[in-house]
C-alpha cells in the first residue's frame, strides 16, 4: 500500500543541494568557513535570542553545557527517566550522578512535583526534556530551580519550533540544546546547537568546542577543550533547512491533526497531550494503547502493512549502566513505554498516506 512512508526521515531538496554546492565551491568543507557563523546567527534570530554556538551533535551540546557550568564529580543532575539515552550520558561524561524522576502521564514530560522530591544538597541542575517535541512546564521548573539555586539545561533536541507561553523551547534555561541529526525537524546530517543567555559563558563555549585554542598565540591551548565544531558543509545544509523550517513544522502539526481527528475518538487510544500554555512541534506523533498486548499486536499489524511505527523510548534506568541509579518504579514512565507507539511523522509523508495509516488502525480496533 505504501511506497514512501517514513517515521522521521530527513526532507532534503534542491535548496540544500544549492547551498552544499556553494560550500564545496568555496573550498571550505571542514570546520572553517563562512556558513558556520552565518548558521549560528540565523538560528539565534529564529529563536529570538542573541547567542548560539554550533556543535557536532545534540549530545555534544549537552556535554559542553554541563562542563561550562562546572558540574562534575559529587554533583547530582535531575532528568526524566523517560527520554533518549543521550540526555543522560553527558551527565556521566562529566562525572556527575544522574537522578531519574517520573514524567506526567498526560504530557509525557518531566513532572515538576517529582523534581522537588529529589532535590538534595548535591543537586546542581535539572535537564527537562521536551519529549517528542512537546514542551515541559517551564514556568514551574524555572521556579523550582530559582528557589533551590539550580541550573536548567533544556534538552530541546526534539522540539525545534515548539513554544511555551509563546516563547521558543530551548530559551528558558541557562542553556538550551538542539540536535540536527538526520531524523530531527531540520538536519545538518549530524550537528547540534547550544543556545544561552550569558554572553561570557557562550563565548567560552565557542572557545571550548574549538579545542580551547587561543588563536592569538597559534596552536596554544590554555585549557582542555573539545573537538565539537560543526563543519562548513553541515552549516550550509542547516542554512537551507532553516529557510524551510516553518513549512516543516506546519507539516508536522498537520500530520498530528490528521491522526488526532481520525483516531481521537477510539476509546482504547490516548494521545500525548499539550498543556494549555504549550504548542508542540510534534516531532513524532505518539499515543498509548490501554492494553499492552493490543499495542504489540497493533505494532505488528502496522509492520505487516508496511507502516514504520516504533515503540516509545525505554526508560533509561533499565539500561545496564543506569540500573544502579534506579530508585522507584516510575509508574507513569513505564505505563507510557509499555503501551506507547510512535507513528510515521516525517514531513516527506503525504496526507493521503497518513489517512491510510489511520484506516488500518481503525480497522484494527473495530475487530
Amino acid at each position: 500500500m505504501f511506497k514512501n512512508l517514513y517515521l522521521d526521515a530527513p526532507n532534503i531538496g534542491k535548496l540544500e543541494k544549492q547551498y552544499l554546492s556553494k560550500a564545496i565551491d568555496t573550498g571550505y568543507v571542514s570546520t572553517i568557513g563562512p556558513y558556520v557563523s552565518e548558521f549560528e546567527e540565523e538560528f539565534a534570530k529564529y529563536l529570538k535570542i542573541k547567542n548560539t554556538v554550533s556543535t557536532q551533535s545534540g549530545t555534544a551540546a549537552l556535554h559542553v553545557s554541563l562542563h561550562e557550568l562546572g558540574i562534575g564529580k559529587g554533583d547530582e543532575v535531575i532528568a526524566p527517566v523517560l527520554t533518549f539515552v543521550a540526555t543522560v550520558n553527558p551527565v556521566v561524561y562529566v562525572g556527575a550522578k544522574p537522578v531519574f524522576v517520573d514524567v506526567d502521564i498526560d504530557t509525557w514530560t518531566i513532572d515538576p512535583c517529582e523534581i522537588e522530591k529529589c532535590i538534595t544538597k548535591k543537586t546542581k541542575a535539572i535537564i527537562p526534556v521536551h519529549l517528542y517535541g512537546n514542551p515541559c512546564n517551564m514556568e514551574r521548573i524555572n521556579a523550582i530551580a530559582k528557589k533551590h539555586k539550580l541550573y536548567v539545561i533544556e534538552d530541546a533536541t526534539e522540539s525545534l519550533g515548539a513554544t511555551y507561553k509563546a516563547k521558543p523551547c530551548g530559551t528558558f534555561g541557562d542553556f538550551g540544546c538542539f540536535s540536527f541529526n538526520g531524523n530531527k525537524i531540520i538536519t545538518t546530517g549530524g550537528g547540534g546547537m547550544v543556545a544561552g543567555k550569558n554572553d561570557k559563558k557562550m563565548k567560552h563555549i565557542k572557545f571550548l568546542v574549538n579545542q580551547a585554542r587561543d588563536d592569538a598565540q597559534g596552536y596554544y591551548h590554555p585549557e582542555i577543550g573539545f573537538n565539537y565544531r560543526m563543519t562548513n558543509i553541515e552549516a550550509a545544509i542547516g542554512l537551507a533547512q532553516l529557510k524551510r523550517v516553518n513549512d516543516f513544522i506546519a507539516k508536522k502539526r498537520k500530520i498530528h491533526s490528521i491522526y488526532q481527528n481520525e483516531l481521537g475518538n477510539i476509546e482504547q487510544i490516548d494521545f500525548q497531550k499539550e498543556t494549555k500554555d504549550a504548542k508542540s512541534s510534534w516531532w513524532l506523533t505518539c499515543f498509548t494503547v490501554n492494553d499492552k498486548s493490543d499495542m504489540l499486536k497493533l505494532k505488528n499489524k502496522l509492520k505487516d502493512e508496511g507502516v514504520p511505527a516504533r515503540r516509545v523510548f525505554m526508560p533509561v534506568a533499565d539500561f545496564p549502566f543506569y540500573k544502579k541509579y534506579k530508585k522507584e518504579n516510575y509508574e507513569n514512565s513505564y505505563a507510557i513505554y509499555e503501551n506507547g507507539i510512535c507513528l510515521p511523522s516525517s514531513t516527506l509523508n503525504c496526507e493521503k498516506d497518513i489517512h491510510n495509516v489511520c484506516k488500518i488502525i481503525k480497522r484494527f480496533f473495530k475487530k
